[in-house]
Formats: C-alpha cells, sequence, structure tokens
C-alpha cells in the first residue's frame, strides 16, 4: 500500500514532506506502469482492462476530510452498542454464581467456627471484591476486545491515526502521538512504552504525559456501568441502549479532545518546540482471522488484564474491608477520611466516599466501583448487587445520587491521574520521578477543573 501524507496535502515550505511526497508519487506512477493487480486471482486480462484498487477507494472514503470522522465515530458507537446489548444478562449470571458460592463460603466460615474478623476480612473483603470485579469487567471486555481487535486487524486503525494526525500536528506536537493514543485505548502502560517510535524527546514527553486522557481497559467498565445506569436509563428501554453507547462515545471524544488541549499548552509552555514532520504507512485492509482475533482479545489482553484487576482487587478489597471496620469513636477510618475531603467531592459533584475510592484504587483503575460500594454501606462489605437495576436503587435511593453525581464520576474517572503501573512505566521511559509526579499532578487539576465547570454550570442553570 502506498504510503500517504499525514497531513492530506504537502506543507507549504516543509521540505521534507516535499521530498517525501515526491518520492511516492514517483512510486506510485511506476507501480501503476508495471502491476496487474488481481491477474492470479481472476485470470489473465486484456491490455486495455482498468484494474480497481478497493483499497484505494476505500481510503478515499475512510480518511476523506468529508467522511473520516463521522465514520470513525459511527463505529465506535456500533462498538459500544454491541457491548452494552450484550455486557448487562451476563454479568447478572456471574454476579448471582460468584454471590450463590460467597454463600456457602459463609456457611463453611460459620460451621468450622472461624473468628468473625477472619470470615469478613476473606468473604466480605477479598472474596466480594474479587467477585464484583470479574462480574462487572468480564462481559464487557469480553464483548469489546473483540470488536476493537477485529478493526485493528481489518487494518482500520492506522486509518484512524492517519485522520487524527493533522489535529495533532496543530496541536504543535508529533503526528505520532496518534498512533500512541490509540494504543492508550488498550492500556496506558502499553501507550507509554509506544511512545518510544516518537524521537524527539520533547514530543515523546507530551505524548507520555497525555497518553491518560482516553479511556483504557480498567476505566471502560465503570464508564459503561455508569451510562447504562444513569444516561441510558432516563430514556425508553427501546432507546436506552444506543443513549449510554452515545454517552461514553462522547466521553471518549472528550478524553482526545482535552489530549489535544493539553498537548497545545505543553508545547506552547514548559515543552515549547517545532514539531517533526514523519510519513504515516497505511498497510493494505485485510481479511480478518478469526482465530487470531479471538486469542488476541480474549486472551492477551481480556485474560491479562482481568487477572491484573483480580491480583490487585484481592489485597484492596482486603485493606477497604479493614478501614470500614476498624471504628474510631464510632466511626470507620475510611468514614472519618471521607468526611475530611468531603467538602472538595461536593465542589466537583461528587462525595468524600468517591475521592477516597480512587485514592485507594491508585493501584487499577478496575477496582475503583468496587472499594466504592464497600465503602458506602456501614456494615463494611458490598451489597449483592445483581443488575444494574439493583446498582442504581442503591446509589440513587441509598446514597443520592443524580446524573450529575455519575457524569462527574465518568469525568473524574476519564481524566484523573493513571494506575500505578501507568506510573511506574512513566518513570521509567522518561527517566526521572519528576516526570511521574508531574503526571499525577496534571491530569489531577485537569479533571477537578472540569468537573467544577460542569458541577457549577450544573447548579447555575438549576440542572442537579
Amino acid at each position: 500500500m502506498p504510503g500517504r501524507q499525514p497531513d492530506g496535502d504537502i506543507l507549504e515550505g516543509d521540505i521534507h514532506d516535499r521530498i517525501v511526497g515526491s518520492i511516492y508519487r514517483q512510486a506510485e506512477a511506476i507501480a501503476r506502469k508495471v502491476v496487474a493487480g488481481g491477474a492470479g486471482r481472476q485470470g489473465a486480462r486484456s491490455p486495455g482492462s482498468r484494474v480497481i484498487d478497493w483499497d484505494q477507494r476505500l481510503d478515499d472514503i475512510l480518511t476523506s476530510r468529508l467522511w473520516g470522522y463521522p465514520i470513525m465515530l459511527l463505529l465506535l458507537g456500533i462498538v459500544f452498542w454491541i457491548t452494552l446489548s450484550g455486557a448487562n444478562y451476563p454479568s447478572r449470571v456471574l454476579a448471582s454464581l460468584f454471590f450463590g458460592i460467597e454463600a456457602r463460603l459463609s456457611e463453611l466460615c460459620v460451621r468450622l467456627g472461624v473468628p468473625g474478623w477472619f470470615h469478613g476480612f476473606f468473604v466480605f473483603g477479598v472474596y466480594r471484591a474479587v467477585a464484583w470485579v470479574v462480574s462487572v469487567m468480564l462481559p464487557p471486555m469480553a464483548i469489546f476486545f473483540p470488536c476493537f481487535t477485529l478493526l485493528e486487524d481489518l487494518g482500520y486503525l492506522p486509518r484512524v491515526a492517519f485522520n487524527l494526525d493533522r489535529l495533532f500536528k496543530r496541536a504543535g506536537t508529533h503526528g505520532k502521538q496518534a498512533l500512541t493514543m490509540s494504543m492508550g485505548f488498550g492500556c496506558n502502560a502499553a501507550g507509554v512504552i509506544a511512545c518510544r517510535i516518537i524521537d524527539s524527546p520533547r514530543e515523546r514527553l507530551i505524548a507520555i504525559l497525555t497518553n491518560n486522557f482516553v479511556p483504557c481497559n480498567g476505566r471502560f467498565p465503570l464508564l459503561i456501568t455508569l451510562a447504562t445506569i444513569f444516561m441510558g436509563g432516563a430514556v425508553m428501554p427501546a432507546y436506552s441502549t444506543a443513549v449510554a453507547a452515545a454517552v461514553v462515545v462522547g466521553l471518549v471524544l472528550v478524553g482526545i479532545a482535552i489530549t489535544l488541549l493539553v498537548s497545545w499548552l505543553l508545547a506552547g509552555t514548559i515543552l515549547r518546540g517545532v514539531p517533526s514532520s514523519f510519513t504515516l504507512e497505511l498497510p493494505p485492509y485485510r481479511k480478518p482471522q478469526v482465530g487470531r482475533i479471538l486469542i488476541r482479545s480474549l486472551i492477551d489482553r481480556t485474560a491479562f488484564v482481568l487477572q491484573r484487576a483480580v491480583t490487585v482487587a484481592a489485597p484492596a478489597g482486603g485493606i477497604a474491608w479493614v478501614l470500614a471496620n476498624t471504628f474510631i469513636q464510632g466511626k470507620s477510618i475510611i468514614a472519618h477520611a471521607a468526611a475530611f475531603i468531603d467538602p472538595f467531592g461536593r465542589a466537583l459533584g461528587l462525595d468524600g466516599f468517591i475521592i477516597m475510592a480512587f485514592i485507594l484504587g491508585l493501584p487499577a483503575n478496575e477496582i475503583v466501583l468496587p472499594i466504592l460500594l464497600m465503602s458506602y454501606l456501614s456494615a463494611g462489605k458490598m451489597l449483592e448487587v445483581e443488575s444494574f437495576e439493583s446498582l442504581r436503587a442503591l446509589l440513587v435511593e441509598g446514597h443520592g445520587w443524580t446524573w450529575l453525581t455519575a457524569l462527574s464520576m465518568m469525568l473524574f474517572s476519564l481524566l484523573h491521574y493513571p494506575c500505578g503501573t501507568t506510573l511506574w512505566t512513566i518513570r521509567k521511559e522518561a527517566g526521572s520521578a519528576k516526570w511521574a509526579l508531574i503526571a499525577v499532578i496534571l491530569p489531577l487539576l485537569v479533571a477537578s477543573a472540569a468537573c467544577l465547570g460542569v458541577t457549577w454550570l450544573a447548579r447555575l442553570l438549576g440542572m442537579r
């Protein structure tokens, strides 16, 4: 497949782009004279026959300024719609299964006469956190990853990077940042490592510091769950899935917009410089290989992320149980901490328990929601939430959540600091703890400002 200039047109005065563009035009002209496409598959062609280049025709549509972005949004929306449509029932089945096992474990603990703290710590803390992570995360991931991998296997994702390249160039950064940002949808740590493809240290740092603003695997389940419960639940059932999918797509667009904005600010301030240029090779479209898609999506991605989430959720669930069941002056430690930071949380449209969940969820984004639900209950354990409806009842009736609370939490989850794995990766890739610290402070400021602005505007307009 011939290379194409990522900006669509040769930049005026850019000698590098002029040379590369000239080389590719000559190569394409030579190829048209000597290559007879499809002869081996369709038989010999007459000298005057015209060979249709379907790759080029598809690219003329998928990478055009007019249709490229709408098609990109449509495909993303379809992926989320399929995920939302298929994840609810399997989640209920898994929750019923795991909480049924929990009941048997509790009976066993009572029969054996184990101490109450042991029973609570391992069953209501460790086991229940793991059960929550698996039942909530596994179905969306098992659907989302194969769909996303299918687009990748077809050769469409490089076209997404091609479409976004001109935006990053206008933001004063390297066009390859579009590729590293796309990697961040799978895992932000992988996206940070992918920044090695950027030669300029300045532009590589910008890509590293902003990769966190696109949602990774660990944040998609929370976004999908809250969008389904609050935004999808606010409309007629026939339209709920489409509305929830549109909300998640909108949040992804917000993340991309924030990535561009922060990149532009960094490129114009502490990391000022002239953006480099490059030529992006668009690979040919390929027939999807179902076996490879299933292996890469279910084993390499779903199983890997789920294993990491469970590994982190188990001790985190135990720690959260201890904090929720250790009392000082009649209140648990987690309640004292939540009360202390509650004014800050309320200003952002959240509350102290939500902020504490994000703090305790630093090891992995996957455990934020389970920790929050555990913290909300005075008994220090999570309810047996078997469906989105029961989860909505817990949040709305039990703790006064509104659509504004849900939106603020989704925004904060989208934009807040990276997980522990990503921060460690940033420390290694940037070669300094200073940049890892900036990678915490910068997103925290952005997330706080976004939530504060949305909450202030909603309250000003009387929309709560």
